[in-house]
């Protein structure tokens, strides 16, 4: 088991580019910890509050199982609060173990990988239009990244963390608003590109500005974009927001895969 990844693993996840599109983006980085066998399992941490990935290959053998659990419970236990992202037989497997030896694990998500092939206008356009992020709108963005975080449930970086990101983005030229008939920001969201794949994240719509079709054009426009540019567009949802699944079907985007997120109960 080695502590560096290398072509081989890029090449083991190719399969599952869009299930595991943030493993690949992480896996170049200086990470917490990472094992490989370079062929049945990849076990990466970047740093907290973001959660583990578990890859394993698809009908790997019995001992390959046998071994991440090992590995999870010597260097990254479920009773320190550790959250797992990985794909479902490997949950079932984990969480039937926990209940022999503890301890007691559930899945807390379920998440949908979709891809779009070929972006579809919206039947119904939003009031407004589709605003690409300059450095003036930091401020504006990452409150609305903190925002999304808190909308989410999801664990959120410290603020400069967000900050950095944004103004990443920004630098990239791959941060959007959707503002509307009156200029004001209703919705945002960002996208990158690893490999062939442009992952859109952080899509949010304000509160009171939502059921008005303002998530779903931007998010046509930005993957109309990525589209152009020659990539994929892709991302991921919560499998249990069934409306904003919908939303995002109806432009385009078509199911490839799930992971669910282990956890202790």
């Amino acid at each position: 088991m080695d502590s560096f990844a290398n072509e081989k693993d890029r090449e083991l996840l190719f399969p599952d580019r869009y299930t595991f599109n943030v493993l690949l983006k992480i896996l170049p980085r200086e990470n917490r910890l990472l094992f490989t066998d370079h062929r049945d399992l990849i076990l990466c941490y970047s740093e907290p509050p973001y959660p583990v990935w578990l890859w394993t290959r698809d009908n790997c053998p019995d001992q390959t199982i046998d071994n991440a659990w090992d590995l999870v419970a010597e260097y990254l236990p479920f009773s320190e609060g550790y959250r797992f992202i990985m794909k479902r037989d490997t949950a079932e497997y984990f969480i039937n173990r926990g209940k022999e030896e503890g301890p007691a694990l559930g899945i807390s998500m379920q998440m949908f990988a979709y891809d779009c092939p070929s972006p579809v206008k919206p039947s119904i356009d939003a009031d407004g239009y589709f605003y690409r992020c300059t450095p003036d709108d930091v401020e504006e963005a990452s409150s609305l990244r903190a925002e999304f975080y808190r909308e989410t449930g999801e664990p959120a970086p410290p603020y400069e963390h967000v900050v950095d990101t944004v103004r990443g983005h920004i630098e990239r030229h791959s941060l959007f608003f959707w503002k509307n008939a009156d200029g004001k920001t209703v919705s945002c969201c960002n996208y990158k590109v690893t490999d062939d794949v442009g992952c859109i994240g952080c899509v949010l719509t304000k509160r009171e500005y939502r059921r008005r079709h303002y998530a779903q054009n931007m998010v046509y426009q930005t993957s109309k974009l990525i589209k152009d540019s020659g990539f994929t567009p892709m991302l991921y949802t919560n499998a249990g927001y069934l409306a904003s699944n919908a939303c995002y079907e109806k432009v385009g985007f078509e199911l490839k895969g799930s992971v669910c997120t282990v956890s202790a109960l």
